[in-house]
């Protein structure tokens, strides 16, 4: 399996089966739109709106799927702008063979106990950091990082001058240095074997 961060919130998952990309609105950050993809997942209905998804199979909400060997379970959860009753949000729990990854999108900080346990292990958690009153920030990224305690933590939404985002994005240097940690810098993600470190690492995936 191999993950390409393609700017804003956008990811590339490629396996030997499917390429999955997940919340493709490059079009709507001064970005060209993503390569016709097998699976195009969205973590909000705001994000799938318009959108062109060709022959894709889309997954745009909470529930179970399966396809090309890839799970994806869509869970229900409060976006970062909601109410404190609205769930206009899905977190996603993807599992490629033993490997679990989770793709929170812009959700707000307070994941329940129950949402937790739906999401369960995760190996590589993805994760919006740039704040500005449109997603999580610094702090509200770290405590869902510890909440969900991923072996690998994947930032985006951060920061960048070739996108241009509808506010201005906080730097992904403010979450690292939150976290207390130093990014390792890589163009692309190869897994195999379901190899995965003993202590969680933060990777600053290059757009591509």
């Amino acid at each position: 399996m191999e993950l390409q961060f393609r700017g804003a919130n956008c990811i590339t998952m490629t396996t030997k089966k499917a390429k999955v990309v997940i919340d493709d609105n490059r079009a709507d950050v001064g970005l060209k739109s993503e390569s016709k993809a097998d699976i195009a997942i969205y973590t909000s209905r705001e994000l799938f709106k318009n959108r062109e998804s060709g022959d894709a199979f889309v997954i745009e909400g909470p529930g179970e799927y399966e396809i090309s060997e890839i799970s994806v379970k869509g869970i229900a959860a409060r976006a970062h702008m909601d109410e404190d009753d609205k769930k206009t949000a899905t977190v996603y729990r993807i599992a490629v063979g033993q490997t679990m990854i989770c793709v929170v999108g812009h959700i707000h900080e307070s994941l329940t106990d129950a949402q937790l346990e739906e999401i369960g292990m995760v190996d590589i958690l993805i994760i919006p950091v740039g704040n500005s009153g449109y997603t999580l920030d610094a702090t509200g990224a770290e405590k869902v990082v510890k909440k969900i305690d991923p072996k690998i933590v994947i930032p985006t939404h951060y920061e960048d001058k070739a996108v241009k985002f509808e506010v201005p994005q906080a730097s992904l240097d403010e979450f690292v240095k939150h976290m207390g940690v130093t990014p390792e810098k890589v163009d692309k993600l190869k897994f195999k074997n379901d190899i995965f470190p003993e202590n969680q690492v933060v990777y600053h995936l290059e757009r591509s």
